[in-house]
């Protein structure tokens, strides 16, 4: 079978990583750079499965800057294009997925087009509509960066938005190429599957606000919060999972969905929904407060990354707390290793890790590393389990 992905992000990349094991798979992109990268089975971003299969695994896989060239002769097309969130329009942009639509549309095909982006609730049926089609249908993903092919290999479910013959091949085409035998697969509308991948990234983000605010007590109070924590998630409706402080979440998913989801609720009783936005923007208030009473001349900024084993700082939680820091006044300068340039966003970028540790009054680091060990009497951070 062949199977066109458009984008190669994450999502894109993971999943044709995953169906060129048995398929051919041609995946589009408007990057140049990543298509090369991609063909030379060198991985554009950073998750350790990806880079074993490109080097280990006898890929099927070939990566073009032609839309007609990757979509021609597909069975399926899967749209992993990425859709930001707007905040003056209060609404994702989907424009890069519905580019896409228009693109396959004008092609006049037999194919199935499978949108994987996350896309507001309703987004399928408004495309059905608007475009008088009907071989379109919605496919959540749950991936954590860095470990994204990881999880289409041992997925916790499969869902597809439709209940159709199509929708079970679709299904089988993933479960056949994953290591989970037991896989759960579950087929619903497309609008639920929309509703059902906002809401569960709206309860992760929820679960490490709610951390986050035992943190920020337990700080404040001058308790030891990680006792408290263990305590707590010693209930097993509560659990000891995904419970180590930052400085508030971020990245790809958990801030743009959980403000559409928001968005969504227009005209809906609601409460839950609006306070895991608000906590979050309390949190990284907190965190520079917690910063500035320290009294420095001059912030480090330790990894503008969410988590270890990531190359993604889009929505990072610490851009904003440097933000915040910065607006009194207070010099800011950057270690990140993937930044080549000498300033990012104003900032400065210090390369060198000894001369930014000895120079920093303050550290602050949203994941500890022990490479800051010997300068761990600078440091500033939340990160008790020294997990991600």
């Amino acid at each position: 079978m062949k199977v066109a992905v458009a984008g190669t992000g994450y999502v894109g990349l993971s999943l044709a990583t995953l169906l060129s094991q048995k398929n051919e798979v041609v995946a589009l992109d408007v990057i140049p750079e990543k298509v090369e990268m991609i063909n030379n089975r060198i991985s554009p971003i950073q998750d350790e499965y990806i880079e074993k299969f490109f080097k280990e695994k006898n890929l099927n896989l070939k990566a073009t800057l032609d839309y007609k060239e990757a979509f021609q002769g597909a069975k399926f097309i899967i749209i992993s294009t990425p859709t930001n969130y707007d905040v003056n329009k209060n609404y994702f942009d989907t424009s890069s997925v519905e580019d896409i639509i228009k693109k396959v549309i004008s092609m006049g095909i037999d194919t199935t087009m499978v949108v994987k982006s996350t896309i507001p609730v309703g987004f399928i049926e408004s495309m059905k509509e608007k475009y008088g089609i009907d071989n379109i249908m919605f496919s959540p993903e749950f991936l954590r960066e860095g470990r994204a092919l990881y999880d289409n290999l041992y997925p916790s479910r499969i869902i597809v938005g439709e209940k159709s013959e199509r929708a079970k091949e679709f299904a089988e085409l993933l479960k056949s190429c994953s290591l989970k035998e037991d896989a759960i697969i579950k087929y619903m509308n497309s609008t639920e599957a929309e509703a059902v991948k906002l809401f569960a990234n709206a309860y992760l983000a929820l679960r490490v606000a709610y951390f986050n605010e035992l943190d920020t007590y337990a700080e404040l109070k001058g308790l030891n919060a990680q006792d408290i924590i263990e305590g707590v998630g010693l209930d097993p409706r509560i659990g000891t999972h995904y419970n180590n402080p930052s400085f508030g979440y971020g990245g790809y998913c958990f801030p743009k969905d959980t403000k559409q989801l928001l968005a969504n609720y227009s005209g809906v009783p609601q409460n839950i929904i609006e306070a895991i936005v608000k906590s979050n923007d309390t949190r990284k208030e907190h965190i520079a407060d917690m910063v500035l009473s320290k009294g420095p001349k001059i912030v480090g900024v330790y990894r503008l990354t969410m988590k270890s084993g990531s190359d993604n700082f889009r929505a990072s939680a610490i851009q904003d707390v440097l933000a915040k820091i910065s607006a009194k006044g207070v010099d800011i300068q950057i270690y990140e290793p993937t930044l080549k340039e000498d300033t990012f966003e104003g900032y400065r970028v210090e390369h060198n890790l000894k001369e930014f540790k000895t120079t920093s009054d303050v550290i602050i680091a949203n994941r500890f590393n022990e490479e800051l060990e010997d300068a761990v009497d600078k440091v500033y951070t939340r990160d008790i389990f020294r997990n991600n």
